[in-house]
């Protein structure tokens, strides 16, 4: 299961979620083997960022989990589609959205473990 979490440091609506995690859900297709069914999203909004010393200009920092993918196939393909997602909705520029991946070797659901 993949998961996705974005703070962001503007106001977050009902709609903006709704329209990221459509984009998202879309993107995650990028990755073989990845689907909106089992993406888990999760998002903070108003996140208090200083970033290259200032802090008054919109930034995101997304963090992307993924199980069973050590060799990164489509990481390219889903950067772009995040930032898009999150400069389109948003406005965020695209020098200000930095998309950090981590590859889950071991995961537990539902009581059990998987490797």
């Amino acid at each position: 299961m993949p998961f996705i979490i974005a703070r962001v440091n503007v106001t977050l609506s009902r709609e903006h979620e709704r329209e990221i995690k459509a984009r998202l859900g879309h993107a995650i297709e990028s990755v073989p083997g990845k689907s909106e069914k089992n993406l888990m999203i999760g998002f903070e909004s108003n996140y208090h960022f200083w970033l290259r010393g200032d802090d008054s200009k919109p930034a995101a920092y997304i963090e992307v989990s993924i199980f069973g993918n050590e060799k990164h196939y489509g990481y390219d393909k889903l950067t772009y589609e995040i930032t898009e997602a999150f400069n389109k909705v948003l406005g965020i520029p695209s020098e200000n959205i930095y998309v950090r991946y981590e590859d889950i070797k071991v995961w537990g659901v539902n009581g059990f473990t998987i490797e």
